[in-house]
């Protein structure tokens, strides 16, 4: 094959693939109104998910832990009883462990975001509204005073 038809295949290859390429995403900078997408997520949303999490933390802890404890013990039993097959189990048992312990993890970590985050903006809420209501007392007097 000489070298001139080589690049003359490269090429025809290269040509083929960035003609099939095509990225799936957003277009950028379109102008128009300026709104930022439909992504609305309200207070009722949020606690669903965080009580979708808390509850996959309670039943994934149960369930887990008997598929543990089952495991664990089907290991001893195959190891006692001179399989290799034992050692093996014995390894996902403790891999399942630890994979089990992420997704722990990850679930208490939402749902007591979320419970932090509703906590704080009924705090900032209440705040507010003690802010206005004394700003609105101030004004009140000071209306009744230029009154005089």
């Amino acid at each position: 094959m000489a070298w001139d038809e080589w690049e003359q295949l490269k090429a025809q290859a290269a040509d083929r693939h960035s003609a099939r390429m095509q990225l799936n995403q957003y277009p950028g900078d379109q102008g128009g109104d300026g709104t930022q997408g439909d992504l609305v997520v309200g207070q009722t949303d949020l606690e669903a998910v965080g009580k979708a999490a808390h509850n996959l933390f309670d039943d994934f802890t149960s369930h887990s832990g008997h598929a543990r404890v089952a495991s664990e013990a089907a290991a001893g039993g195959l190891k006692g009883e001179g399989f290799a097959l034992g050692n093996a189990l014995e390894h996902v048992t403790q891999r399942w462990g630890e994979q089990a312990k992420t997704l722990l993890d990850a679930c208490a970590h939402i749902s007591n975001h979320l419970r932090f985050t509703k906590n704080r903006h009924t705090a900032d809420e209440s705040y507010i509204v003690g802010a206005v209501s004394s700003i609105s007392t101030l004004d009140e007097g000071f209306d009744d005073r230029k009154g005089q």
